[in-house]
């Protein structure tokens, strides 16, 4: 399973004069927290790059709302090129999880810019065909395995990220008083865990509980701390206490 990006975000893939020519394509906008950049369903073509903050990527599923969360993008990732590529309507909704900078270009623009740029139309394949596949894993995963399996998959990756780059998704909320945390942490509430794994809050919560009494995680106000990192990446590949 995978939410985050695997490879490096687009616009850090670009040479220095062809981030600025793409980013001349465009103008920049801010959106607070919970604002909606795109909307599945909407028949606009622009494009977003993020400069600063981090969205949740998601798709609607027969349960309602909040969906199923594919993805967790942040600085440099490129947004919304599917429907600049092509008539459809966009086919999934991206949330700003805190304030969130980005360049907005027009569909024409950008596919006009790919034309002229076979390098940077590559990269853009590319990218495609890595969510594409790391899609096909996320269905892959929902048919197989365990919520405790895959909680403790999602648990593993996002901690990784936060532990080696920092914060992937800082908390809305200020920070509280209290000790520093000893281990990595995820920054996401219960119902948007629950998004990320295709499962309802209640079943992340019972599994979570079930991690508490082992001390594998500690719980807190949108935060999961991780105390034992190889415990639960066993849990993850189907190891039962």
């Amino acid at each position: 399973m995978g939410l985050l990006g695997g490879e490096l975000a687009f616009a850090h893939a670009l040479t220095a004069q062809e981030r600025e020519s793409v980013m001349a394509l465009g103008s920049r906008k801010n959106y607070p927290a919970d604002a909606h950049l795109l909307t599945e369903g909407d028949r606009s073509s622009h494009v977003l790059i993020i400069d600063r903050g981090w969205v949740t990527v998601s798709v609607s599923t027969d349960r309602g709302a909040p969906g199923l969360i594919l993805g967790l993008r942040g600085p440099g990732e490129l947004l919304g090129e599917m429907a600049a590529l092509d008539p459809h309507p966009r086919s999934a909704t991206v949330r700003a999880l805190g304030p969130v900078e980005a360049q907005v270009i027009s569909g024409d623009a950008f596919r006009r810019f790919l034309a002229l740029h076979p390098r940077v139309s590559g990269l853009v394949i590319r990218q495609l065909t890595f969510r594409l596949r790391s899609a096909d894993q996320e269905r892959s995963a929902l048919a197989s395995l365990t919520v405790l399996q895959r909680l403790a998959s999602r648990l593993t990756e996002l901690s990784e990220a936060s532990a080696s780059a920092g914060p992937y998704a800082p908390s809305r909320a200020s920070p509280t008083a209290g000790p520093r945390p000893a281990g990595p942490v995820v920054r996401l509430a219960q119902d948007e865990l629950a998004a990320t794994v295709g499962a309802t809050r209640e079943a992340v919560a019972k599994a979570l509980r079930l991690l508490r009494t082992q001390n594998i995680v500690r719980t807190g106000n949108r935060m999961v701390e991780v105390l034992d990192p190889g415990l639960l990446a066993l849990l993850a590949d189907g190891h039962q206490e």
